[in-house]
Parts: structure tokens; C-alpha cells; sequence
């Protein structure tokens, strides 16, 4: 392994928060892993390049969960009318499709999902445990 870094992802539907599976990405009969996989349900995302430099996006990971992601779009749930799909990246709302935010280490990013006049508390860091 060329490189190993974590970033960390919160999805938050009207207001509430949606746990990203533990898991994603590992194969339940060989053990083995993409390069891209969660152990927890914590949100937190490693990345495990065989190529330093590699860049990973969070597309990649949302493909391992098999859950839609686009500009408009985060699994079952569509933008449109009162509502939006808004992603942050360290508190920053960022524009674009959210499918192709880079992963960087310790980099907290956020989807929220939700009428559009709502407030919500967007986090712009998380507590990485032991160094991560």
C-alpha cells in the first residue's frame, strides 16, 4: 500500500443524520478490500492506494454502497421543488456534483439533504480517533 488516509462523511436527510454503513467496499466472503471501505458506521471513509497519488473521489465510495449520488440526487431521494442536495467540504458548501469530490486526508465532508430553507448544522471537522 502506497498511501492510507481517512476522511470522514456525514449524510444528513431533513435534518436528521443517516449512518454510512460499516463495511462498504469488503467483500463478507474473501475479506478483501477495496481501496475505498469503511470498517464502521461511524462515517469514517479509508483510503488505501496502491499508487501514491491515486486520486479517489467520493463517486467511488457512494458506487461500493450502491447508492445513487448526483448533483441532484443522493440514493431514493431527488432535489426539486422545496427541496436540495447541498455538499460540504470542512463547513464549506461546495458546488458541482458532489459524486466527484476529491477524498482528502482528514477532510470532513457533508450531504445535506432537505427543504431548502432549512437550517442545518453542518459540521466542518470530525475528531479523527488515534491519529487517523
Amino acid at each position: 500500500m502506497a498511501e492510507h488516509y481517512h476522511a470522514h462523511l456525514d449524510v444528513i436527510v431533513d435534518g436528521e443524520p443517516v449512518s454510512v454503513p460499516a463495511n462498504l467496499g469488503i467483500d463478507s466472503g474473501s475479506g478483501a478490500m477495496a481501496p475505498l471501505h469503511t470498517h464502521t458506521d461511524d462515517g469514517v471513509i479509508h483510503i488505501e492506494a496502491t499508487t501514491k497519488g491515486e486520486v479517489f473521489t467520493l463517486g467511488q465510495l457512494f458506487t461500493e454502497w450502491d447508492v445513487p449520488l448526483t448533483t441532484d440526487q443522493i440514493g431514493g431521494l431527488r432535489a426539486g421543488n422545496e427541496n436540495a442536495l447541498t455538499a460540504y467540504v470542512d463547513g464549506d458548501a461546495v458546488t458541482g456534483d458532489p459524486a466527484q469530490i476529491q477524498l482528502r486526508p482528514r477532510q470532513e465532508i457533508a450531504l445535506v439533504f432537505g427543504p431548502q430553507d432549512q437550517q442545518v448544522d453542518v459540521p466542518r471537522t470530525y475528531d479523527f480517533q488515534g491519529g487517523e
